[in-house]
């Protein structure tokens, strides 16, 4: 029998999942150092010690259904750029997209233990294979996903490096295309004035009050100044604020008013944003590659 402490056992010894020392073990009748020499056989092993390393690098991915109503973009990421343009790495991002859509998971954690699409193996089965068989670690990092009685369009920038996705209340495809590119863009950090924090707005005015004082105003202009400048504040931050990228005469909320469209939320993810990236010596790297 296969005991929960003899599965524990292998996980410390070689790093892999629970499911697959699980496998092995059952294949071996429980020989520790067979399924430990299995795992490695299968690659599993020198995959889990490759999850210590950074993983900053990688793919931002979206995907749409043909009739616009869900929607998902995913932040798959590798160590190196140039795994990215491996076809088999760019074929798994993609259907990962497809999975989140179509399949709704919960988390990160959810998606990883689903069946992969139509395939007896689980997510993370399929990507420790990845990451033996490419040879880098790689880490599902999040996901957004959107269902809308609406419309949902997708934008990826720079050949995965941004993703934008919009959940339209109401709109149509051209417009929701222009808007998804505006905030690969102009970078807005919230949909409109009433969602950014009191605390934000009370620390910019703030701010704002004491530049106006140092150029010598009175408070009470200064006040008046402070009023006048937090606009330019919204315009930075706020998607429906700012200028419209096709045309900085129009407000993004006054061209969608004008339309009488409405967006309900986006998300924009942008490759490695907020990962530390480790540096290292290059030489370095190679010498203990070439030393094993």
């Amino acid at each position: 029998m296969i005991t929960a402490d003899l599965v524990k056992q292998l996980r410390e010894k070689t790093g892999a999942g629970m499911m697959d020392c699980k496998k092995v073990l059952t294949e071996t009748d429980g020989d520790m150092e067979k399924a430990a020499e299995l795992l490695r056989e299968r690659g599993i092993a020198k995959a889990a010690k490759k999850s210590s390393r950074i993983a900053a690098e990688g793919l931002v991915c979206a995907y749409v259904s043909d009739d616009k109503k869900v929607g998902s973009v995913v932040e798959v990421n590798a160590e190196t750029d140039f795994v990215s343009k491996n076809d088999e790495f760019r074929k798994f991002v993609s259907e990962v997209a497809e999975q989140i859509a179509k399949k709704n998971p919960s988390s990160v954690e959810d998606l990883l233990s689903q069946k992969y699409l139509d395939s007896d193996k689980t997510v993370q089965e399929v990507l420790t294979d990845k990451i033996a068989t490419i040879g880098e670690n790689m880490t599902i990092r999040r996901f957004e996903r959107f269902e809308s009685d609406g419309l949902v369009e997708s934008y990826i920038h720079g050949d995965g490096k941004i993703g934008v996705l919009v959940n339209f209340e109401k709109g149509d495809s051209e417009t929701a295309k222009d808007i998804c590119m505006q905030i690969a863009a102009a970078r807005p950090e919230y949909l409109d004035r009433e969602s950014v924090p009191e605390e934000r707005v009370a620390k910019e005015m703030e701010i704002l009050k004491a530049q106006a004082m140092n150029e010598g105003k009175p408070a009470e202009i200064a006040e008046k100044m402070v009023q006048g400048r937090i606009g330019k504040f919204y315009g930075e931050i706020c998607l429906l604020d700012q200028e419209f990228v096709k045309d900085s005469s129009v407000k993004v909320g006054q061209l969608l008013n004008q339309k009488g469209y409405k967006i309900v939320k986006y998300a924009r993810f942008e490759k490695g944003e907020g990962i530390e990236k480790k540096e290292e010596n290059f030489a370095e790297e190679v010498m203990k590659q070439i030393n094993g």
